[in-house]
């Protein structure tokens, strides 16, 4: 690509099915559409875990969690390993953020070049809960989620607010001031991400009595599997809903959907007005998915594409216009598609990497890849596993019985052909690819050996436990709430 800037936006928890341009019948999301109508939007794209510290230390250092170490939200990215801020500073970029990040700390270096109101994990701890996994305990601070659910204000919406009008400002300065060289700012929301509470003007787009109900929702149809089943014993996020709070908790998620394509478009219009957009690209994206009531699930923590899969949208000039690519892509092929788009050659150090740039992928150029998920956190029984092969989707968890979906016939995953004799060879055939990228019998060991002593250096299971969890993660300024 011939050198540009980067503005890079990463939304919270965007389960991608809840896009207009995806097709979905009810969201609103007019300057998403907007931005996927005037580029790329790629309808395969996965996080590489599917909650947030190891989804964004994936996405910082562009290399999967077993290969990082970054497992879970207490062990978290801390600028040990180069990420592609740091190869952009270091070749005399710009490259900025503002809003949340999720590693340790503002004290480490992460790479930037300025960090703007950051939001790290608490106290550089995190969430410590969320590692003890033998047996993975009772959360009750997920019985939360249904009793704050609707129409309403919350310091989400209002730090997103602060996030998106200090990226105006800064698109502004950059200008009135412009660099020597293209430069990137990542911009980073907190939205959808519970609490799943909306304004007025966003909430009462979707009427409590219209939004859709959520698939497989009743007792008798949801999913049975050991994974899943200890994950819901320790998520107990649904134990709390009724009828209408599973209402109220949609017609919310969407209006923060409604609320994020909102501030998107106040980006996408910071840089038309300031005369930037000519030579800047844009790319959307989200660290992970949300289950929405699914499955009686909700948060994330699995491997449905509805926790798994996120929007990945690129636009700007140079791109190819209204494409929709299918060649399924992860979020550690952004680290080639950044380092790409502002003109810098690959580092000697990064020709290993996973991903591709994600315009290579598109114009058929990009190495032969396997697209790779894992899950080693909150919940997690186990070790899980996820690669695309085709239209089919393999997961592996280490000791339990493994699934095989047909994305194409089967979008909501419901018939597990795993089970199916005459697909033996072909979830043989996934297995061994999976095994050409990690050994997840290894990776699960060494997630839990890394857990366990940093669960000894916390003081153990029992005060760990006596400390409580936390719904969600403060913003700055504020104190995480325990229980």
């Amino acid at each position: 690509m011939k050198p540009k800037n980067l503005l890079f936006v990463m939304s919270d928890e965007h389960n991608r099915r809840v896009m207009g341009c995806h097709g979905h019948p009810v969201i609103r999301t007019p300057n998403l559409d907007r931005l996927a109508g005037g580029g790329v939007r790629f309808t395969d794209a996965y996080c590489n875990s599917p909650i947030c510290v190891p989804s964004r230390a994936s996405l910082h250092t562009g290399r999967y969690v077993h290969d990082i170490r970054f497992w879970d939200n207490c062990i978290a990215y801390d600028g040990s390993l180069p990420s592609w801020a740091h190869r952009l500073r270091d070749a005399g970029h710009r490259v900025d953020s503002i809003g949340k990040l999720h590693f340790r700390s503002g004290d480490d270096d992460n790479g930037f070049s300025r960090e703007h109101m950051p939001l790290h994990i608490v106290d550089g701890i995190g969430d410590p809960i969320g590692m003890l996994r033998d047996p993975p305990p009772r959360r009750v601070a997920s019985l939360k989620l249904a009793a704050e659910a609707g129409c309403g204000d919350s310091n989400y919406q209002s730090y997103d607010d602060r996030i998106t009008a200090a990226a105006e400002g800064w698109l502004r300065e950059r200008a009135e001031t412009p660099d020597g060289k293209p430069w990137m700012l990542f911009v980073s929301l907190v939205c959808p991400h519970f609490p799943l509470v909306a304004r007025p003007e966003w909430y009462d787009l979707y009427p409590e009595d219209k939004v859709p109900w959520p698939f497989d929702y009743a007792e008798d149809e949801r999913v049975r599997h050991p994974f899943i089943d200890a994950l819901r014993a320790c998520q107990v996020y649904d134990e709390a809903f009724d009828a209408q709070k599973v209402r109220k908790a949609i017609a919310a998620y969407y209006g923060l959907v409604s609320f994020v394509d909102h501030n998107v478009g106040r980006l996408v219009k910071a840089l038309e007005d300031n005369g930037l957009a000519g030579e800047t690209r844009v790319i959307y994206t989200s660290d992970h998915g949300d289950n929405l009531g699914a499955r009686g699930l909700w948060g994330k923590s699995n491997m449905y594409d509805d926790a798994l899969a996120v929007p990945m949208i690129i636009a700007g000039p140079g791109v190819p216009r209204g494409v929709a690519c299918s060649e399924p892509v992860s979020l550690v092929d952004c680290f080639p598609t950044i380092v790409d788009c502002v003109g810098l050659e690959p580092h000697a150090d990064d020709l290993d990497l996973p991903g591709s740039p994600l315009l290579d992928i598109v114009g058929g150029r990009a190495r032969q890849r396997t697209v790779l998920s894992e899950y080693h956190a909150a919940g997690a029984a186990t070790g899980a596993f996820m690669i695309r092969r085709g239209k089919f989707k393999y997961v592996h968890y280490v000791g339990m019985p493994a699934q095989l979906f047909d994305l194409e016939a089967d979008p909501c995953e419901r018939r597990d052909l795993a089970r199916d004799a005459g697909y033996r060879g072909l979830a043989a055939d996934c297995q061994a690819a999976l095994r050409e990228v990690v050994d997840p019998e290894a990776a699960d060991a060494l997630a839990r050996k890394d857990q366990a002593a940093k669960i000894e250096a916390l003081g153990g299971r029992e005060k760990i436990l006596a400390m409580g969890s936390f719904g969600h993660s403060p913003v700055p300024g504020t104190k995480a709430v325990y229980n």
